[in-house]
């Protein structure tokens, strides 16, 4: 099983010539997470979120993200660990996705990309998830949204590192190259590609790929406002997140884990 789930969250250490300079160090017990309210709502079909992250404690609810502020399903969307290390993604009140299979490395980075489109008539593509560049098809629970059908998207609210409703269940580890797109359902590779020597998943510069109306993009390269959103939209609300909080510990300088 470690050698199963190294070799899953391979992608760690890069070769490639883009390196990332700075991640956003969450920690749990303080409470940590950014949030931004959304003045003008965007696709409420379309979207797609792309981040790496390297979890530091197991065992424990942690949402990545909350889109929406409406407790129901065409009202919020979020994805967040279980406290068994599974990954779901899931309205306000169905799971979409929920894994067989359990993120419990915290030693190596690994790249997380959720395509939300509820205009494709295949109900299973409705949400795709892909992780380090391979889409997961092993689930526990499987449901899908409606052909059409309206999500927590684009609107109200966008947060990452926290359950924004229900309050609690904040994230413990690192995340970087956070990006949202608005209206656009995209494949992993618009953010990452397998090096061509090592076979490794590595990250690509995503600077531009942002898009819609509420997409953003989060570098965490100013430590003097580390909820800016680099593609030029408004920055979120950093709580309780200091200059302290930045780290260069990222996908392409791996530290060691003890």
């Amino acid at each position: 099983m470690e050698v199963l789930q190294r070799t899953a969250n391979r992608g760690s250490i890069s070769t490639g010539a883009y390196e990332i300079d700075n991640s956003l160090k969450f920690e749990a017990d303080n409470s940590e997470q950014l949030s931004r309210d959304v003045s003008s709502t965007g696709s409420r079909t379309t979207a797609t979120v792309s981040m790496w992250i390297k979890r530091t404690e197991l065992g424990a609810a942690q949402y990545l993200f909350t889109y929406g502020n409406t407790d129901n399903d065409n009202g919020r969307t979020f994805a967040r660990f279980q406290s068994d290390d599974t990954l779901r993604i899931m309205g306000g009140n169905t799971t979409w996705r929920n894994t067989n299979r359990v993120f419990r490395d915290t030693s190596a980075w690994m790249h997380i990309v959720i395509a939300f489109d509820t205009t494709q008539s295949t109900a299973n593509d409705r949400i795709k998830l892909y992780i380090n560049g391979v889409q997961e098809t092993s689930f526990s629970t499987t449901n899908n949204p409606s052909e059409d059908g309206t999500l927590g998207l684009n609107f109200e609210k966008q947060v990452i590192g926290y359950n924004s409703i229900d309050g609690g269940s904040y994230f413990s580890g690192y995340m970087t190259e956070i990006v949202h797109q608005d209206g656009t359902a995209s494949a992993p590779t618009e953010f990452g590609k397998t090096d061509s020597d090592t076979g490794i998943w590595i990250p690509k510069n995503v600077s531009g790929v942002a898009s819609g109306t509420n997409g953003f993009y989060l570098d965490f390269s100013d430590s003097a406002n580390l909820g800016n959103d680099a593609s030029g939209g408004t920055d979120f609300t950093e709580n309780n997140i200091t200059s302290a909080d930045q780290a260069t510990d990222t996908p392409t300088n791996n530290f060691c884990t003890i």
